[in-house]
């Protein structure tokens, strides 16, 4: 194999990318009080879109990522993408303008947009069928980890100066040094059964041919965006659990969710073709006690099945596409993939927004039962995803 000249260093390397991608724009979410505060006289938006604007490009990116990935080898590709993350998320903290700001925060998520197929398509390449469930489990875990370092640091960072806050990027340089050293300048594009299955019809045939996991990835992205985006409020206004505990339960999920990640393999050989509706029934039972039972019992244990079900599901959906595309699935279907996953982020708030306008803000736990409603969806859509190598 591949893999068998550069051992762990080149596992570590590619790992490593994991690290970064969820902190596109999560990082300096903890600032964004003292960045308000800086930039008073600015239209609020613009402040929001210092989160959002990186997943924006982040899409963008993905879409034109095949044919960066016909010019480039895979260490510059990524060594491009690490440095327009490094430099555009540190340099943020330079300017007083907004829209200067806004513009390095596009850097990040093209940087990211690069990164992100990469992160989990390399593994593909790299590594043998047999291996890649254990490492797509590993880098899901490294995922979640990455946003909780990220964003811990940010806090912190952010009681100094909104400027400082920025240079959480710094992580970016782990990566750069251990990419530098030990991952290999392989031309990754080459034909796979993605390809053959699209008839060579470029984005649209690979769209097609994997759409089952395409929109997996959208459904359990804009389920899971639902609990980050409005339990602080939902918990509040319940009264039960006290405010300080609440920031707790949430930085207990992620940490569920990095288990989930270690956890895919041994859940995977537990469950065997079920394992595509584990992700899907822990949502719905997460939700559903969130909804139906409340107060710290249902939010403790509703908290942990989202948790797990972010940290698991993720692996699940990126080994089963990329072992069907092969070692052409980091030019093929994880760009797509890796588009879906943050374009969930723009489409869940907007789908919750709509929902509140038909329903009314005094529904209670509205975004809760909403969320079951996707969970049931994405129950009976992950029927309909094939497992196992006589299903391909």
């Amino acid at each position: 194999m591949k893999q068998s000249a550069h051992g762990k260093s080149l596992t570590v390397s590619i790992l490593s990318l994991s690290l970064l991608t969820v902190m596109a724009g999560a990082a300096v979410a903890p600032a964004l009080g003292v960045i308000q505060a800086h930039f008073s006289s600015s239209n609020q938006l613009f402040i929001q879109m210092i989160i959002s604007v990186p997943a924006l490009f982040i899409v963008i990116t993905n879409f034109i990522f095949p044919r960066l990935c016909r010019v480039f080898g895979s260490k510059t590709l990524v060594l491009i993408g690490l440095l327009l993350y490094t430099v555009g998320g540190c340099a943020a903290g330079l300017f007083d303008n907004i829209f200067v700001v806004l513009i390095m925060r596009a850097f990040v998520g093209i940087g990211v947009g690069i990164i992100m197929p990469l992160s989990t398509g390399l593994l593909s390449y790299y590594y043998s069928p047999e291996e890649q469930a254990g490492l797509m489990g590993h880098s899901s875990a490294m995922n979640q980890m990455g946003g909780v370092v990220a964003t811990l640091l940010s806090g912190l960072l952010a009681n100094i100066s909104w400027r400082v806050s920025f240079l959480v990027y710094l992580m970016g340089l782990i990566s750069i040094v251990l990419c530098l050293i030990y991952l290999p300048n392989d031309k990754i594009t080459q034909e796979g059964p993605a390809e053959k299955e699209s008839g060579g019809e470029g984005t649209a045939g690979v769209f097609r041919a994997n759409i089952v996991y395409i929109l997996a990835m959208f459904l359990l992205m804009s389920i899971f965006f639902i609990y980050p985006a409005n339990f602080a409020m939902e918990t509040a206004a319940e009264g039960i659990i006290p405010q300080n505990y609440i920031a707790v339960i949430m930085a207990s999920m992620d940490f569920i969710a990095f288990l989930g990640g270690l956890l895919f393999v041994s859940a995977k050989k537990a469950l065997g073709r079920n394992t595509k509706f584990l992700a899907p029934v822990c949502f719905l039972a997460g939700y559903l006690l969130l909804a139906a039972a409340g107060g710290w019992a249902g939010t403790l244990i509703g908290s942990v099945f989202i948790g797990f079900a972010n940290g698991a599901g993720i692996p699940f959906i990126m080994t089963e596409a990329s072992m069907k595309a092969g070692k052409a699935a980091a030019t093929t279907v994880m760009p797509l993939i890796s588009a879906a996953l943050y374009l969930a982020q723009f489409v869940s708030p907007v789908l919750m927004s709509i929902v509140r306008t038909i329903f009314g803000e005094g529904a209670a736990h509205l975004p809760y039962w909403f969320a079951v409603v996707l969970a049931v969806w994405f129950v009976l859509w992950s029927s309909l995803i094939p497992t196992g190598k006589e299903e391909r």
